[in-house]
C-alpha cells in the first residue's frame, strides 16, 4: 500500500517538470510565481506522502500485532490502512491543483 504514495510523488514531479521552460532569448518564461507554485505543490505532495507513510507504518505495526492475537481485527486494520493512504491521495489532488494554477504573474 505504501508503494502507491511514491507513485503520487512521481506524478507530481512529472507534471511540474513538464511545465518548466527554458529562457527564450534572455527572456525568462518560467516566472517566480510559477516557481513558488510548483515549490508549494511539491511540498504539499511530499509532506502528505510523509504523513501517510508514517500513518501506514504505525497502523500496520499495531494491526499485525493485534491480528496475531485476534484474527477478527484484520478487516478493520485494512480499512484503517485505506484511510491512512487517503491522506496521500488528498495531497496529490491538492498538489495537482496548485501546480495547474501557476499561470499568473507576480507583481514586483
Amino acid at each position: 500500500m505504501a508503494g502507491v504514495i511514491g507513485i503520487y510523488g512521481f506524478i507530481i514531479a512529472v507534471v511540474v517538470g513538464t511545465k518548466i521552460k527554458e529562457p527564450n532569448g534572455g527572456n525568462p518564461q518560467y516566472t517566480l510565481f510559477a516557481a513558488f507554485g510548483h515549490l508549494g505543490s511539491g511540498l504539499t505532495g511530499g509532506l502528505s506522502g510523509l504523513a501517510a507513510g508514517m500513518a501506514i507504518g504505525i497502523v500496520g505495526d499495531a494491526g499485525v500485532r493485534a491480528t496475531a492475537q485476534q484474527p477478527k481485527l484484520f478487516v478493520g486494520m485494512i480499512l484503517i490502512l485505506i484511510f491512512a493512504e487517503a491522506l496521500g491521495l488528498y495531497g496529490l489532488i491538492v498538489a495537482l491543483i496548485m501546480s495547474s494554477s501557476t499561470g499568473g504573474t507576480c507583481p514586483v
